[in-house]
C-alpha cells in the first residue's frame, strides 16, 4: 500500500499533542495591533486545541502528526 501524504497546509499550522489532541496557533494575531487590548494581545499569544468535532478531520490530514 503505498504511502499517504501530509496535507501541506495542516502540517504548517497544527501539531499533535503528546495526547493526541490537535493543538493549533490563535488566529488574529497578524496585524492591527493597536485597536486590541494588552490583555487580548497576550490571550492570543497562547495556543489553543481543536474543537472534539474537527480532530478526526484533522487527524485524517496528518496521517503521520507531526511532534
Amino acid at each position: 500500500m503505498p504511502k499517504m501524504k501530509t496535507h501541506s497546509g495542516t502540517k504548517k499550522r497544527m501539531w499533535l499533542t503528546g495526547s493526541g489532541h490537535v493543538r493549533r496557533g490563535t488566529a488574529g494575531l497578524s496585524h492591527m495591533m493597536r485597536g486590541k487590548s494588552a490583555n487580548r494581545l497576550r490571550r492570543l499569544r497562547k495556543n489553543s486545541l481543536i474543537s472534539p468535532t474537527h480532530e478526526k478531520m484533522v487527524k485524517r490530514l496528518l496521517p503521520y502528526g507531526r511532534a
